[in-house]
């Protein structure tokens, strides 16, 4: 409902035989750019702020350019940035990449692909990736001690810069290798871009990283990687036949854009990278060691395309499983209730939720009762008017319940902040006139930010945690705050912003949510239903990392990091105040 900004997806491909084997069999020079073209639309879910293509061209003379890229900002970035390709861009790499900010900075500077240029082939090198780091600062300490100066201040360009000087100590190493062999000139420079080994660049470079990342890279002498977090929290898949081998975020792209069944697509295994050699020859080394594994479960519930086989499953026993709290809910009532969904991403839940009330024997009556209208453009600046042409994003289905007779229950995959609730939804269903609402979320209650590449990060965005410091002020339990406050500061061994929550029940929090979004003047009682945490564990086995409900971070940047944010809103409250 709360639209999540996600960073980011990425698309690489290398075609394994000469350039005329594509356009023969295929008819098009354009094989590659077409393939991957389809790979970045299938993703466009996972960035629409901006988009960008990189390409790498194994035997062109000196002279000519060989390593290309194109970006553009917008939702039509990657319409712009196709527009622009030509013939003399063809390669046997490329790759792709779809941006959301999770830092709020915006310009073409900061859309990927990154490129570091040399007159070096194999020191060139393009990167891109769906990443975000949590110990950048001592990163950025840690190049500017060897000397640098990097242009600007972020994750994606000190990664580029700090790998870049990694690749450029691995030249130098072949260089000298080379010259002990006696091979000088244009053989020693062969030598180098036939033997650049880039599982030693990636060790020596990513071990300095805290964060949740897929790491993809091009060298402007051919070779190609992607890497994977040793956490496991953002995806990887890749598929390799004799023709191609390809990377991206979600599986079914792979399927559906080269016609293969799931079995045959793999998953990057946590701290793993696919390295494929300037000559074609692909390798999977493990560069890190595999750390607890933390899958990103939210990646399950909201983000990842819902067409994926597991994915599809996995949403609906989300939906199943909160049957039973609904069916409390409404007090038994199943035939005075009507069953609905908050469009697009809750509708695999729903099928989950009515199937669950099915297989305890009920009838159930479902109703599209909400739709989401086209994106309103909110020209108007002034506070109130501009909530009002927001609170027309979605619409209802008049006359789908009996007005006071009939129960409503409507389920979303997650609830952040609330605010569409507060302004849209509950003002629109009380429209209808049901004898009650049951607002259901799929996910459980979301008590804490994400900082391995989602956009939530501050504390007070999100209404669990409004209604517990809300009930912790009600309840005169002021010193709590204060305990709380003085162990983040000092103490970053363990997340002390638990300890929020822990005087209250989940019911408790969902009944002061409630009234925290309730609406002025809205006549319908409302109840939250959310899934709960081992419900969400038995739909997703296989993606355990759930910190964004229980604080369990998994790894130290992201402990830090809460531990700041609880900080930084106390001092913003207070500040407030005075």
């Amino acid at each position: 409902m709360e639209q999540l900004k996600h960073e980011c997806g990425v698309a690489m491909i290398r075609l394994l035989k000469p350039l005329e084997y594509y356009e023969r069999k295929y008819g098009s020079w354009a094989y590659g750019f077409n393939k991957l073209y389809l790979m970045m639309e299938k993703q466009h879910n996972r960035g629409q702020e901006g988009a960008g293509l990189a390409t790498v061209r194994l035997h062109s003379k000196p002279g000519t350019e060989y390593m290309f890229r194109e970006r553009a900002e917008g939702k039509d970035a990657i319409t712009h940035i196709f527009s622009r390709i030509d013939p003399s861009m063809t390669g046997e790499l490329y790759m792709g990449h779809l941006r959301y900010s999770t830092t709020g900075r915006s310009g073409l500077k900061f859309v990927h692909p990154f490129l570091r240029r040399n007159n070096w082939r194999a020191k060139n090198l393009c990167l891109c990736g769906n990443f975000n780091m949590t110990n950048i600062d001592e990163v950025f300490r840690l190049l500017t001690a060897q000397g640098q100066s990097p242009r600007l201040y972020g994750d994606s360009y000190i990664t580029l810069e700090l790998m870049g000087h990694r690749l450029d100590r691995e030249v130098e190493r072949l260089f000298c290798e080379a010259r002990e062999m006696g091979l000088e000139g244009t053989d020693l420079t062969r030598h180098i871009d036939d033997h650049v080994e880039m599982g030693n660049v990636l060790r020596t470079t990513m071990q300095h990283f805290d964060g949740g990342y897929v790491m993809c890279g091009l060298t402007g002498s051919g070779e190609m990687f992607a890497m994977r977090d040793p956490w496991g929290i953002r995806p990887a898949f890749y598929y390799r036949d004799d023709e191609v081998v390809v990377v991206a975020s979600e599986r079914p792209v792979i399927q559906t854009c080269f016609g293969v069944e799931a079995e045959h697509v793999r998953e990057l295994q946590p701290g793993g990278a696919l390295i494929v050699r300037r000559n074609g020859a692909v390798v999977l080394e493990q560069i890190l060691a595999e750390g607890e594994f933390s899958a990103c479960s939210f990646e399950r519930i909201y983000f990842s395309r819902g067409s994926d086989r597991d994915i599809y499953q996995e949403r609906k026993r989300l939906g199943e499983q909160v049957a039973e709290p609904v069916l409390k809910a409404i007090g038994g009532d199943v035939a005075h209730t009507v069953f609905s969904y908050i469009p697009n991403t809750a509708e695999v839940a729903f099928y989950g939720l009515t199937d669950g009330f099915r297989r305890r024997h009920h009838e159930v009556r479902t109703e599209k009762v909400v739709w989401k209208d086209i994106k309103l453009r909110t020209f108007i600046t002034e506070g109130t008017e501009r909530n009002d042409l927001a609170a027309h994003v979605y619409d209802i289905s008049y006359g789908s319940l009996t007005p006071l007779e009939d129960n409503l229950v409507i389920i979303d995959d997650s609830i952040v902040r609330g605010t569409t609730l507060r302004e849209s939804i509950f003002k629109i269903l009380d429209r209808l006139r049901p004898r009650k609402i049951v607002m259901v979320s799929s996910s459980p209650q979301i008590r804490y930010p994400d900082y391995y590449g989602i956009d939530m990060s501050r504390l007070e965005e999100l209404c669990a945690f409004r209604a517990a410091i809300s009930l912790i002020r009600d309840r005169g339990m002021h010193q709590l705050i204060a305990d709380v406050y003085r162990a983040c500061k000092e103490d970053n061994a363990e997340n002390h912003v638990r300890r929020i929550y822990e005087p209250f029940a989940p019911e408790e929090i969902s009944r002061r949510i409630v009234e925290m979004l309730r609406p002025e003047g809205m006549q319908t009682p409302v109840e939250l239903v959310f899934q709960s945490i081992e419900g969400l564990h038995r739909a997703c086995p296989r993606h355990p990392g759930d910190w964004y409900f229980t604080g369990r971070y998994p790894t130290p940047g992201g402990i830090r990091k809460v531990n700041q944010a609880f900080v930084d809103y106390i001092e913003r409250e207070t500040k407030s105040i005075v």
